[in-house]
């Protein structure tokens, strides 16, 4: 009987055995591409976060595109120039209203404005 049991443990034991080796394999060569891909992508992560811009830089390099001061937009809007810089600097951000007036006064849409904000 000892000899059937061995047998039994043989032909079950060995083939799961060999099963758990091999799927730990395939795990580890998944993760080693994962891990790979993650390295090669350096450069795409790098572009979008260059890409993406706060809201208070977007309004920054129109407002100096336009060659205007923050007092100028601050008077053409009806705030005070310490909002502008608050917005500018990201402390705040202009109301709905504040927004689509700005995007009028730098000559382009709300959307072009909000398009690249993180």
């Amino acid at each position: 009987m000892p000899g059937v049991k061995v047998m039994i443990l043989l032909v079950i034991g060995v083939p799961i055995f060999l099963g758990m080796i091999g799927l730990g394999i395939w795990l580890l060569v998944l993760l080693i591409l994962a891990l790979l891909k993650y390295l090669r992508s350096d450069k795409v992560r790098k572009e979008d976060a260059a890409v993406t811009r706060s809201l208070g830089e977007i309004l920054l390099a129109h407002r100096t595109r336009c060659h205007m001061t923050q007092e100028f937009v601050a008077g053409s809007l009806g705030v005070s120039r310490q909002s502008v810089s608050k917005w500018e600097k990201g402390q705040s951000s202009p109301s709905t209203a504040n927004l689509l007036a700005l995007a009028k006064l730098y000559g382009v849409s709300a959307e072009e404005l909000l398009r690249d904000v993180a």
